[in-house]
């Protein structure tokens, strides 16, 4: 579920897959609706991705491209949709004095008024039991408890550690990468090597990801009390070390499907370019730390994993053609 902190998502939070576009809204000058804010509580940007990771984990577990199964998968990245979305509404609660000190962060519902604590905490109880709910009984036990220790250590590990230690960042990679083992184990009822390789793969990704947007807003994340590696005395080139060694990473882990003869020469070729695509822009980021090379890093980490997702969904060899 979530990226460190990108990518602020069990998912992504949780996928934890955060973005800058996910945590940015329009100012509140401008017309909203009454679902607006509840949307926006829910952050769909960074949902849809936990969403999608999550049914290409089951889609990987079966590989059957069969309109029923295609189904049962969308319905189990559903459920997890729910659960992350609730560590993140949870997370918004805990963190909403800390968030008015942010730009990026000050519009969200729970700092403008726009919603209480009160509703804010009955839509996660809401969500997070429907999600742990449907999993159980439409899928199994294994999925239901891989998303409520997903949420856990995201709520309770994750988000405080934030105030604590820079290691905020690995923790908050486990979450974020969470989702695609939990869909994986929804179909399939264990956890495979198909669903073991790309969780690694979104692992890593989210490094790069997110030292591209802790560096641009590092002044932010230390205004709220943040410890962000790029925000730490003495950390100057410290955040483009790491997109290098992550992003040359990610190419070894995204081969280990063909190493291990689930994926052909389409998936090998077409996961070699992308990773060329996340590796240039970590280098020059590295050689000179600056918003255009971080924005630059950040465009090439929000086109790679859909990338890569579309990649494994149309490899002949993964669908058994």
């Amino acid at each position: 579920m979530s990226e460190p902190e990108k990518v602020d998502t069990v998912a992504v939070d949780t996928v934890a897959v955060d973005t800058v576009a996910a945590d940015t809204v329009a100012a509140d000058t401008a017309p909203r609706g009454a679902l607006a804010p509840w949307l926006e509580l829910l952050r769909v940007r960074v949902a849809t991705m936990v969403f999608l990771t999550a049914a290409l984990g089951g889609w990987l577990a079966t590989r059957d491209a069969a309109i029923v199964n295609l189904l049962r998968c969308a319905e189990a990245g559903l459920y997890v949709l729910l659960v992350t979305g609730a560590a993140s509404i949870i997370n918004q609660v805990v963190e909403r004095e800390t968030d008015g000190l942010m730009e990026r962060t000050r519009h969200r519902p729970l700092v403008t008024g726009e919603l209480t604590v009160l509703q804010a905490v009955v839509f996660a109880v809401v969500l997070g039991a429907a999600g742990t709910a449907g999993l159980a009984l439409s899928f199994n036990l294994l999925s239901a408890v891989l998303v409520l220790a997903t949420l856990v250590v995201y709520v309770c590990i994750y988000t405080p550690l934030k105030r604590v230690s820079t290691l905020n960042t690995v923790i908050g990679a486990v979450p974020g990468a969470a989702p695609v083992l939990i869909g994986y184990a929804a179909l399939a009822g264990e956890i495979g090597p198909l669903g073991w390789a790309l969780f690694a793969t979104i692992f890593a990704w989210q490094f790069p990801h997110f030292m591209a947007i802790a560096w641009i807003y590092r002044e932010d994340y230390a205004r709220a009390g943040h410890r962000m590696v790029p925000n730490q005395p003495g950390s100057e080139g410290v955040a483009g070390r790491y997109a290098v060694i992550y992003s040359l990473s990610i190419v070894p882990v995204t081969l280990m499907p063909a190493l291990s003869g689930l994926a052909g020469p389409v998936y090998v070729v077409g996961a070699l370019l992308l990773g060329a695509l996340y590796i240039i822009p970590s280098i020059a980021f590295a050689r000179d730390e600056s918003h255009e090379t971080a924005r630059r890093l950040l465009l090439a980490s929000i086109i790679y994993l859909p990338a890569l997702m579309a990649l494994l969904f149309v490899d002949p060899t993964l669908r058994g053609v």
